[in-house]
């Protein structure tokens, strides 16, 4: 689809964070493809964003465009001051000095959504959205494949949008995982997504937030543009409850609990261990049931189950046939670094959970597996450790990395008397330690419960640097 592009030419644009996750690259190559004056200003040096900044030189020599003026270890006030578009990154809180500088501010995402033509799948939650959104997305690719449309995945999953805006057509499907950040960002109205899927609530970012009611705030704005021909699905805490309440769209939830009398949604059924939706939606009549997501996942446990049936329901309203929906929430096989089985050796199964970075999430994948070995911990985000440390008594052992959400965690241990291991400053030792408590049949698991700042870059960093260390170990 031809887009018109034309405001773009010529105008000076500054983007704040290049970063390694996708946005701030996709940004800049995107206004470097349509004329602007790209300035780029981060405070890493140039070492640590060498891959982003080697890839968005090649673009703009690939596509003759002008050179692209980076400001790196700093920022300079005149160059927000003399921007004619800013484009932030998530990471940088609101009440910046040099946004309160700038003269016009967006984000990789508001520029897609002013040119988006495509239906929209938007995906939030505390956790398991990017699980959530990757299983829309591979569900849509199979029925669109039979009707010569197209699906796409972007947003806080590392792509984004922008990379293939140009490609879109009406008929295509865009699946988008938006983080509270990414939301609070977005002005008023501009995101109005056909379905809109919320994920399990709980405490995050409150080092950032403060409290839980500001972090929430954020989440809304999924579905506060949303009308009776749109969709909001959410799970059954308070907080899903209320945005249930309060959306304008039509009002879907899910949980363990099947839907009461007159209700729409879907449950997960403990008898078979299968999901099921309730009608009416879409082709299901009210009161009838439709099986959305068998007992036989692919992917490990019952919380990864829970955000397949989040997403069976988003599908189900899209039009997209139940027997369809149970056939590739049966084969989904994950994501990378969602309890991603990554190796096996010696009759020893190794898991990447590196995106567990709240206590809530590390215990959902002590559970699923059986008696794992855990190795746990980083940096505090003003959370409550005591889920994990519960959890943490059903694990065959214990191994801490260091970091101040270690501290917390392991005087929980201590109190439990839960023995373990650490913390370690260096990651190799901790995987020694892992892999010498491990025996055949026995699963080890990184799911830290923290954040990764200190001893990697970020949350990814962690868990490639994690297998590769595991497979290191073992040549």
């Amino acid at each position: 689809m031809e887009i018109d592009y034309s405001r773009y030419s010529g105008k000076k644009a500054l983007v704040m964070g290049l970063g390694l996750h996708g946005g701030g690259l996709g940004a800049a190559c995107f206004l470097a493809k349509h004329g602007a004056e790209l300035t780029v200003t981060d405070l890493r040096g140039a070492d640590t964003l060498r891959p982003s900044i080697k890839t968005l030189n090649d673009f703009v020599k690939n596509i003759n465009g002008k050179p692209v003026k980076y400001i790196l270890e700093r920022h300079s006030m005149r160059d927000f001051e003399n921007a004619d578009i800013v484009i932030k990154n998530p990471g940088v809180k609101p009440d910046s000095p040099y946004l309160q500088a700038a003269r016009h501010i967006e984000t990789d995402i508001s520029l897609f959504l002013k040119h988006n033509p495509a239906r929209l799948t938007a995906v939030t939650g505390s956790k398991g959205k990017s699980f959530t959104a990757s299983a829309i997305y591979f569900t849509l690719q199979e029925a669109a494949r039979a009707e010569g449309r197209g699906a796409f995945l972007g947003g806080n999953i590392t792509v984004s949008p922008l990379a293939f805006l140009d490609k879109l057509r009406p008929a295509d499907d865009v699946v988008l995982e938006l983080s509270s950040w990414q939301l609070g960002d977005l002005p008023h109205g501009l995101l109005k997504p056909r379905a809109a899927v919320i994920t399990a609530i709980m405490p995050d970012h409150l080092d950032r937030y403060g409290t839980m009611d500001l972090y929430v705030a954020d989440k809304r704005v999924i579905y506060q543009a949303q009308d009776k021909n749109d969709a909001t699905i959410a799970g059954d805490d308070n907080w899903s409850k209320s945005f249930l309440s309060e959306t304008k769209g039509r009002a879907y939830g899910y949980g363990y609990t099947k839907p009461a009398a007159g209700t729409s949604g879907a449950f997960f059924d403990k008898k078979t261990g299968a999901c099921f939706a309730v009608g009416p939606i879409a082709g299901i009549c009210a009161g009838e049931t439709a099986q959305i997501v068998p007992a036989d996942t692919s992917a490990p446990g019952i919380h990864q189950k829970v955000n397949l049936m989040a997403a069976g329901l988003a599908l189900l309203d899209l039009g997209i046939p139940p027997k369809l929906i149970n056939e590739c929430t049966r084969r989904f096989p994950g994501i990378e670094h969602r309890l991603e089985l990554f190796y096996e050796k010696n009759g020893i199964r190794f898991y990447n959970d590196t995106a567990a970075t709240i206590p809530e999430a590390a215990a959902a994948a002590v559970q699923a597996l059986d008696a794992p070995v855990v190795v746990t911990g980083g940096t505090d985000k003003n959370l409550n450790f005591s889920p994990l440390a519960e959890a943490l008594s059903n694990a065959r052992a214990v191994v801490l990395l260091a970091g101040t959400g270690s501290d917390k965690l392991a005087a929980l241990l201590k109190a439990k008397n839960i023995p373990f291991s650490g913390p370690y400053n260096k990651l190799d030792a901790a995987v020694k330690t892992a892999i010498a408590a491990a025996s055949p049949g026995c699963a080890v698991v990184l799911s830290p419960g923290c954040a990764s700042f200190g001893m990697f870059i970020n949350e990814f960093d962690r868990g490639h640097k994690w297998k590769a260390e595991v497979r290191e170990q073992f040549n």
